[in-house]
């Protein structure tokens, strides 16, 4: 999938006028049928089947449906799981770009990804109690990285209350195994299956406290998909599942190194000490650099590990260290593209990026474009792979201009949401002890 582009000055762009906000509208039968019937071909080569729980309590509706995301297929599950009901979608804002009245007419109601939207919330309201058609949404935001629940927004039981409806689930199995973001979108042959369950009945909402519901939320959305492909004996046998998983695994667990790794078919290499890892069929990492070695054995300068999402906690460990001790910081020539409307991507020219404690500061334009964002802005950062199939990307901004920045330092997308996550905790937990 790519995305609408064009070239233009910086400052012709910040003339552009912003869209005038619509309130969204009843999904099209029609267009319904037809996302249907498209999904029907990738559905059936997953040999999708889902199962229903606890949904004697659902009522006829219309309901908060949340899901988990992991791949473009989460969308197809969805239509196949829920339709002939129709329903609205929240999806983020550069799905509109170049196609915003068909996006409108299918039901998307358009927000940013981990930027405060409070008419996002009308929205909702809006499609439920007025238009009487239910709301799919994907709490964690952005698909996630090492097979793992990304953070969710707190206190979604204030959105929960506010609509009085059913809150379903469906839990896809199998989604992000076949199309895991890092592998520069290669599917691998693999069945999926979902759950649809009633997570909380209407009066349940309303009877439920908001730090109850949070609970509900994190155990509904703790997920371990790489564990899940373990016990399942589910073998990936494609020759290329370890290409791009230096995007994940940027950091040599031996060496310590950052941006030396590459994911290549099946072997993972730190290009500055030579360590080679391989990812076996299971989706586990056997050390191959020394058959002395036993797997899972601490090397002289750091740990190993076998399983993918424990590696991504020791990153983010080292990632926290660093904002401890004062020595993280990110700088990195980026190209700069600009979304104010749903036209098309403004690529404006090139600039720099610098992330540290203090948070963002993008520059560029010819000294022109000079933007900050600080670290309480946001709880997670929307940084994505291979966007639009564009490249990398990290993007800041606020509602009415968002700011997509493609950095040509390597593999820095993972390390820098960490960084914007841990930062986030660091600054609301001593908020929170200046309050008390």
């Amino acid at each position: 999938m790519k995305i609408k582009t064009c070239q233009m000055d910086y400052d012709d762009v910040m003339k552009l006028p912003r869209p005038a906000h619509k309130k969204p509208c009843k999904p099209s039968r029609v267009l319904g049928l037809v996302m249907r019937a498209a999904s029907i071909p990738d559905l059936m080569a997953v040999k999708f089947k889902y199962t229903k729980k606890d949904m004697d309590k659902a009522g006829k509706g219309p309901y908060l449906v949340l899901m988990n995301h992991s791949s473009f297929l989460d969308l197809e599950i969805a239509s196949r799981i829920l339709f002939p009901k129709r329903y609205n979608i929240v999806c983020t804002s550069d799905g509109f770009v170049g196609k915003e009245g068909l996006m409108r007419h299918l039901g998307c109601i358009p927000t940013q990804k981990f930027v405060s939207d409070i008419t996002l919330i009308t929205d909702i309201k809006h499609a439920i109690l007025n238009n009487k058609t239910s709301v799919l949404m994907y709490p964690e935001a952005s698909y996630s990285f090492d097979g793992t629940a990304t953070p969710l927004p707190r206190r979604m039981g204030v959105l929960f209350k506010a609509l009085r409806v059913p809150v379903l689930m469906i839990t896809t199995y199998g989604s992000f195994a076949r199309d895991p973001l890092y592998n520069c979108l290669q599917k691998r042959k693999v069945n999926v299956t979902a759950e649809l369950s009633c997570l909380l009945s209407a009066d349940e909402v309303m009877s439920r406290s908001i730090e109850e519901i949070d609970g509900i939320l994190d155990d509904a959305f703790s997920f371990d998909y790489f564990a899940w492909q373990r016990e399942k004996n589910l073998r990936i046998a494609e020759p290329f599942r370890a290409d791009g998983l230096h995007r994940i695994l940027y950091k040599c667990t031996s060496c310590l190194s950052e941006g030396q790794m590459e994911g290549k078919g099946t072997k993972l290499t730190c290009h500055a000490c030579g360590k080679v890892w391989e990812l076996d069929e299971l989706g586990q990492l056997k050390d191959c650099s020394s058959d002395e070695s036993p797997v899972g054995s601490a090397s002289e300068s750091g740990p190993s590990f076998t399983h993918i999402p424990d590696w991504y906690k020791w990153e983010r460990s080292c990632v926290k260290k660093e904002i401890e001790d004062g020595s993280y910081a990110l700088d990195t020539e980026v190209d700069i593209g600009i979304i104010v409307d749903f036209k098309s991507l403004y690529m404006v020219g090139s600039g720099t990026l610098h992330h540290d404690a203090d948070g963002f500061v993008l520059d560029g334009c010819d000294g022109r474009l000079h933007y900050t964002q600080s670290p309480k802005e946001n709880y997670s950062l929307y940084s994505d792979y291979y966007w639009y199939e564009i490249g990398d990307v990290i993007c800041i901004g606020k509602k009415d201009c968002l700011y997509y920045c493609f950095p040509k330092k390597k593999d820095v997308a993972a390390k820098t949401r960490i960084a914007a996550e841990e930062l986030f905790k660091k600054v609301r937990a001593k908020r929170n002890t200046q309050t008390n």
